[in-house]
This record gives structure tokens, sequence and C-alpha cells, in this order.
């Protein structure tokens, strides 16, 4: 409460203007400000509404006592007044609120201090604010229940150390943390309690809600789910349905508790028909033809959603940027059905007006524009403007990427305003770690993914691994010589051994060059140098190992085609890969082959079970055929087996083996199948988990494809600041003698 102490004008009037009383009001001659101590006077004063020269008025001095004490900082604010050079000396006098000079929590056993405090806002030096100091309180009782501690009660305690400071202490009943036993709900009868909890994101507790944090109570999760459920409903055509606020009844000692959540669900509508009007860009049959809410159908909020956005995209993919369709819905009780009336306001055709680029500290602008879909002058395109937006993230030079449209009404434009802010694009990684095929491994690596800010890439790679060795420098340049035209060059050296039976050295170059043929397809051809030497060949060994002994130069041609639409290229979400090649082998040198594959990964998002997870399936062909009476060498062969083909087996395992030795020797033909559910585990940290099953085989003939292999298992995966990195645990569904029944494998680079 605050007091406020005015001299009654009457008295001033008698004592001091008795002779002008009843003439006019005294002019206030100065205002000063009494009492600051760490507020600002300015502060004090740009809430003052009462003017120098001006009579003085008890209605602004009034709101101004109101508005100097909604600030915030004060306790006490009043107003006095003083006789002054003829008129009065306005004074506000002013008693601050204390300083929180310290912190503290009791109570609290099972998170310490520091965590407590990372979920405050209030710090020490702040103003000892009731409003706040109860507002963290809530915060911090929406942090125990979050984690599951529902019961808990947070007490703020303030003591008073002088008239100008405090200290502050949260007093903490933890309570016992409480799991979601059983949700139930009542009143539903079109729909059951399996069906409406399927739409929920807050589940019962079970054996993996470690890992989803599904199993407790959090009341914004519940919040939404109220929602969600009542959006299922409105999706099904209950457009009267309302859902209650869920009862809550604690169990098992208080340990546990069961949550049932009221419905009224009311008739199910129909609708009855669609119209629209406001359409003139696009007739009436145009715009039929993105509406798929039907007459005669339950009414569904979600499909009229998506009809409202799909012709939404109609217009602004054709340059109108200021669409809006506005829906109307007129029930009929008696027949049970709604008509559904779209009113359409197509606004203006607008264009591209300026793209202002900021936040590249490094990269230069140039880079950023080729990556845009639209150019300045360019009809308005919201497809090609989310299509920038996903290549500029591709370019994975940035960590956060926003491209804002700000429409120009008068102009008919839209600028553009493209923000990045820069991550590092270059590191050095040493370190080493165990391989399933190479054993213990050594690792260098030296990357530049944005030389000089051009979009260039520099990679210098150094491997030593206790069955291999490998060296390579690789440089790319995405537009080479500033033409829509890619270019890469490469060197390197290879010496391997493969199991006991032989050893593999190899030494190369490789130059590409690629070009887009359109905004998804893209196309690159190959050239390849490389003589390879195979040696210290065992004595039992597989005839056809034994017959590729010695050095053999390979000159090899690859074109290949890439349809890719990936909304990401690091970690995907939807869209697929597809992709075809041939390697022709001849161009001189010794070899003489020819080898074909075609790969196809396919990515949809899923909601269920754990939330926002992706779903992928990829399937791959592979063929190898010696030209001229030559065989495909060792080294060109289908190996089929490892973390990036099916895992759980070990390389090669999943293929043919030489009937007399028992050597993997690689197969001819290949035939690989894939599916993965890919969920979140911590999101902010794009930390993964996956469940995968693989099957395939590779052949010396299509003769025996009837024949597969089988693996399931489960992995994770995280896009470290370095890389992406995979550790994944395969098993061996028909495991023969000889073979491991399952393998952990890890990979640090491109996901699967």
């Amino acid at each position: 409460m605050h007091k406020i102490k005015f001299l009654l004008l009457c008295l001033i009037f008698i004592f001091t203007f008795g002779h002008l009383y009843a003439q006019e009001l005294p002019i206030v001659k100065s205002i000063e400000i009494k009492g600051l101590k760490r507020i600002e006077e300015g502060a004090v004063k740009s809430k003052i509404t009462q003017k120098l020269g001006e009579p003085i008025s008890q209605v602004k001095t009034n709101e101004d006592i109101k508005n100097i004490f909604k600030m915030g900082y004060f306790d006490d604010v009043k107003v006095e007044i003083e006789p002054f050079e003829g008129g009065i000396k306005l004074i506000y006098a002013v008693k601050e609120k204390p300083t929180v000079v310290k912190i503290e929590f009791q109570g609290n056993k099972e998170f310490d201090d520091s965590k407590l405090k990372e979920k405050i806002t209030i710090t020490t030096g702040s103003i000892a604010d009731v409003v706040l100091i109860q507002d963290n309180s809530s915060k911090l009782r929406a942090f125990y229940e979050e984690e599951g501690y529902w019961l808990s009660n947070i007490v703020p305690v303030i003591k008073k150390i002088s008239a100008d400071e405090v200290n502050l202490t949260y007093q903490i009943e933890e309570g016992p943390k409480i799991k979601i036993k059983k949700i139930t709900t009542e009143g539903n009868k079109a729909f059951s309690t399996s069906k409406i909890k399927k739409v929920m994101e807050t589940a019962e507790w079970w054996i993996f809600s470690f890992i989803t944090s599904s199993g407790y109570y959090k009341k914004d999760r519940m919040d939404s789910d109220l929602e969600k459920i009542k959006d299922f409903y409105y999706n099904n055509g209950f457009i009267k349905a309302t859902v209650g606020e869920p009862k809550i009844q604690l169990i098992e000692n208080k340990k546990g508790m069961v949550i049932t959540i009221p419905v009224s669900e009311g008739d199910q509508f129909n609708v009855s028909s669609v119209e629209f009007s406001g359409n003139k860009v696009f007739d009436d049959d145009m715009i039929k033809k993105k509406i798929t809410l039907l007459p005669g159908k339950p009414f569904s909020k979600e499909t009229l959603r998506k009809d409202i956005l799909s012709l939404s995209e109609l217009y602004s993919e054709n340059g109108y940027a200021i669409i809006t369709v506005t829906p109307e819905l007129i029930p009929d009780e008696s027949k049970k059905v709604v008509k559904v009336f779209l009113k359409i306001d197509e606004g203006d055709k607008y264009k591209t007006g300026r793209i202002e680029i900021s936040g590249n500290t490094k990269t230069r602008d140039k880079v950023i524009r080729r990556e845009m879909r639209l150019d300045e002058g360019d009809i308005f395109n919201s497809a090609l403007l989310k299509r920038s937006y996903e290549m500029l993230n591709n370019l994975n030079f940035f960590e956060t990427v926003e491209i804002i449209p700000k429409p120009l009404p008068e102009e008919k434009q839209v600028d553009l305003n493209v923000k990045v802010k820069e991550k590092a694009t270059g590191f050095i990684a040493v370190g080493g770690g165990y391989s399933s095929i190479d054993q213990l491994i050594g690792m260098i690596d030296l990357t530049q993914g944005n030389l000089f800010g051009k979009g260039q890439l520099i990679k210098i790679r150094a491997e030593l691994g206790g069955l291999s060795s490998y060296f390579d420098v690789t440089f790319r340049d995405p537009w080479f010589m500033d033409k829509p035209i890619s270019f890469s060059a490469s060197i390197y050296n290879i010496n391997r051994e493969y199991f006991v039976e032989y050893k593999n050295k190899a030494t190369g170059f490789a130059v590409s060059f690629g070009k887009n043929f359109s905004e998804y397809v893209r196309g690159e051809i190959t050239y390849n140098l490389e003589s390879a030497t195979i040696y210290d060949v065992a004595e039992n060994v597989s005839v056809v190992i034994k017959e590729q002994e010695g050095t053999k130069i390979t000159s090899s041609i690859t074109p290949s085609l890439v349809r890719d639409t990936r909304d990401s290229y690091l970690d995907p979400t939807r869209g697929s890969r597809n992709s075809i090649y041939l390697k022709y082998a001849g161009i001189g040198g010794s070899n003489y082959f020819v080898t074909t594959g075609v790969d196809s990964a396919w990515y949809f998002p899923l909601r269920f079970p754990l939330g926002n997870s992706t779903g992928m399936l990829r399937g791959r062909f592979g063929h190898a055929a010696g030209l001229f009476g030559k065989e495909v060498p060792l080294y060109e062969r289908f190996y089929v087996g490892g973390i990036n083909t099916i895992r759980g087996f070990g390389f090669g395992e999943a293929g043919p083996r030489d009937e007399k030795t028992g050597d993997v020797i690689g197969g001819k033909e290949e035939l690989i199948f894939n599916a993965e559910y890919i969920f979140p585990i911590l999101s902010q940290l794009k930390f993964k988990g996956v469940v995968f099953f693989d099957t395939g085989n590779s052949y010396e003939s299509f003769k025996n494809i009837g024949t597969l292999r089988y693996s399931t298992g489960v992995g994770i995966r995280w896009i470290s600041p370095l890389g992406p990195l995979r550790i994944e645990w395969g098993y061996n569904l028909d495991r023969k003698p000889g073979e491991d029944a399952s393998k952990i494998e890890f990979t640090f680079g491109t996901f699967f």
C-alpha cells in the first residue's frame, strides 16, 4: 500500500496566496524527485504529466503517482508542495523497494542450487518485487512438475537485512515423484479411450519413459493434449464437443496418479455443402480442385485447414502474397449438417523486391544469393521461398537461417530480409577408436567447408588402423568459375588387409563435373584413374582371389543422375533421394568392366509412437560384369554386410563365399533393403535413436536372388559439432556357422 501526502490547496491559498485564492491556482515553478538511490531520475520524470509553467492540477498529480507506482520499483510514492519563486515546487517523494542481495534454496535434494538457478530469472541485484518473486516461484514449481514431482510446494521467504537490502529464500518441499499409472476418459461414446489417448502426448509411465518423459504430469503438455482431443472430435464431425479439466486422483500412497478426462461429445455433423466467393484470378473449377472437404462426409477441422492452406499456396505461388481465406460454418441443428463457406480475398499480385542479407561475417553475399530461388523483380512465389530456406540450410554454413518477407502494399512488392548466423565451418579432429572392420584406428581430419567464404571445400583426411590405412585430399567447388557447374578433385592412397587371405593397395585420383538440370535433378560425370595391387595372397585361398594377384590399372568414367527432394541433406525428415549410375572401365588401363547401380531412399514424418519421428525406406540394386573376357576386380565387387549395408553382419558376410575355402569373395550383383524408425531423444542436442530392419544379399548370379539375409537392431545418432556420429548394434536373425550373433559398429560421417 502506498501513502499519498498531499497538502490541501486551500491551506496554501490561506497562508501563502490568500489574496489570489479567488482568482487562479498556483503555477508549478519547479519539479523535484526525492528519495532516489538506484533508479534514474529521468525514468521517473518520464512518467510525470504535470508540466512546469502550468497551474497545478490535482487530477494530473494523482495520475502521476499511479504511473510512478506502476513502474514496480517503489514501496511508497507521495507528493509534497512548497512555495517557490512566486509559485510552488512540486516534490515527488519516493521510497525504493529493497534490493535482493542473496538468493538461496532450502529443502531441495533432487536438484542442486545451480540447476534451480538456471530455471529462474530473478538474480542478485534485482528489485524485490513481489510479482517477480512469485513468478519465479511458479517457474520452479513448473520445473518440478515436469520432472514428476507433482506435489512439490515452493514458498518464497523474504528476510530484511537493512532498509534497502533483503535475502530471498525459496523453501522447497519436493514431495515424491509421481508416475501416471492410468489415463481414462468419461462421457465418450463415439470413440474409445484408447483412440483418444493416441492423440495425446501425455502417456502412462512405461519402461522407456526416461527417454520420452511422457510418464509424468505436466500442465502445459496436458493443456495442449486437451486441445488435441478437442481437435480430434472436430476432425470427425463433432463440432459441439467440449473437453473439461482433467480430474487427478492420487493412488499407491501418493506415488502414482490416475487422470480422468471428461468429454462431452455432442452430435456428429456432416458437411452439407462447400461454397466460396471472391475468386477472380482462378476459376471455380481450379478452386474446387483444391477443396477436399466433401459434402455427405463428416466435417473435419483438419481437412478444412489443409484446404485453406492449399488455396493459399495456389495464390501465393503465383504472386498473390497477401491472400486470405476466411471460413464460416453455418450449422443446421435439426438436420445435423454444416454448411462451409469460404470467403477469398485475393489481394494484389506482388513482385520480389529487395533481397537484403545480414549476419554473414565470413560467407560472401554471392554464395547466399546463388542459393536463393527468387531474384529481385521476379513474381513472388512462396514455394520458391521455402526452397530457398532449405538450400541455405543445406549449405551447413549457418547455425540459423531466417527469411523474413516484408510486403510493401504501395509498391506491390515483397522485400526479403535474409538473416543468417554463421557457425564454424573449419575444424581439426584428431582421435582414435575401434572399428569392427579395421580394429584399432587412429584418425586426423582437417576440413574447411567454406574456404575464404566462397563456399568451397578442402579436406585432408588420414586414417591408420590395424588392418588398413587411408589418405585422401579433396577439393570441391560447387560453383566452378562462378558458373552453375560443380568441380571436384581428389587424390588418395589406400592400403587394406582383407581378412587374412590377401592385401590390397591402391593409389589414384578422380576429377568430376556436375550440373543441375532442374531444381531437384542433378547430373555428374567422374573420371578416375587408379593403380591397384593385390599381394600377400595366402596359399589356400579361393581361385577367384588367386587369379587376381598383381597390379592392374583402372581407367574409368562414371556418369550419374540424382533426384533429391529431401528437406535436409544432413538430417532429412521428408522427401526422397533417388540415384542411378554407370561406371565403365576400359578407357585405357588393364581392367575392363562395367558396374551399374540404383539407390532409392524415402523419408516421411511420423508422429507415433514417440513424437516427431521419421520413417525411412531404402532399396539398392547393383550389377557388375567383366568385359572382353576380363573378370570384375575383387575391389569392385559388392561386399554386403556392415554398418552401411546390412548391420549385424561382418564385412561381406551377407554374400557369396568360395565353396571350397569359405573365403568371402563378394558378388557381381547386390540387392539391399533397409527400414528405419528414427526418433528424438534430446531434440535440442540433435540426439536421436533408431530402430532398424535390414535384408539383402550379394550374388554371383541373380539365379540365387531368392536367398536373403536378415538383421535387426538399434542405435543412436548425434549431429555433433564435428559431424554426424552413428553407433549401432545389429543382430543377425539367421546366423550361420562361423558368424557372430551380433555386432556393434560406429561411423563418423554422413548418415545412412
